[in-house]
């Protein structure tokens, strides 16, 4: 798969990360511009056996929708792979020289054994840990730029196609990949689809009820 010169400028970064932490670490390098297909490079990629050609997973809802979210990026947000195992992740947004999102840079750490030794640590000095409730949220990435960033998004997702000879089954595909990955979740979004898909809302909500039915 070709790689932008933008996003290939990445490549060392990704590289020279993974190796610093070993096998415990795996760098991934996501094209946004074709979100179907979104990974373009990965670095050891034995944590999550990602795949160059795949799309991305929780880029919406575990980072553009969390409250923080804030300056292109969320860190330490945990998530299970289907054996279980735990996985801390990191992702920046990149963005081209016309401040375009354009791509995202992913971090993903195994920390099963760090959990374990978390545990152990934890029984041995019998240490109370103190809930952190206080944390105030920071505003300075507002609704309209997470907005922006999935209004971008759908468009990527609906390029280059023929909406004047899509079939019924077509626009069925398309919108479960949007639902899968998370975009009905941003407030709007089915407004915004139909309309990119000379489609009315009513027609949106019928072809998700489907979609919802059949999982």
């Amino acid at each position: 798969m070709n790689i932008s010169g933008n996003l290939k400028a990445y490549i060392p970064l990704a590289d020279m990360i993974s190796s610093s932490f070993g096998d415990i670490c795996e760098v991934v390098i996501h094209d946004l511009k074709d979100p179907q297909n979104s990974v373009v490079y990965v670095s050891n990629g034995n944590i999550t056996n990602r795949k160059v050609g795949q799309s991305f997973d929780h880029l919406i809802k575990d980072v553009l929708l969390s409250k923080d979210f804030k300056n292109d990026y969320k860190s330490n947000y945990i998530f299970r792979l289907e054996n279980g195992k735990r996985i801390k992740s990191s992702t920046s947004l990149i963005r081209d020289i016309n401040e375009d999102v354009i791509g995202a840079f992913c971090i993903n750490i195994e920390i099963e054994h760090f959990l374990r030794m978390q545990s152990f640590l934890d029984t041995f000095f019998k240490e109370e840990k103190e809930e952190q409730n206080n944390r105030k949220e920071n505003d300075i990435n507002s609704f309209d730029n997470v907005s922006e960033i999935i209004d971008s998004l759908i468009d990527n997702i609906i390029a280059n196609k023929d909406l004047d000879r899509m079939k019924r089954t077509d626009k069925i595909n398309l919108l479960t990949f949007m639902y899968d990955k998370g975009i009905f979740q941003m407030k709007g979004s089915i407004d915004k689809v139909a309309n990119k898909l000379n489609s009315s809302p009513v027609t949106i909500y019928s072809y998700l009820d489907e979609i919802k039915k059949g999982r």
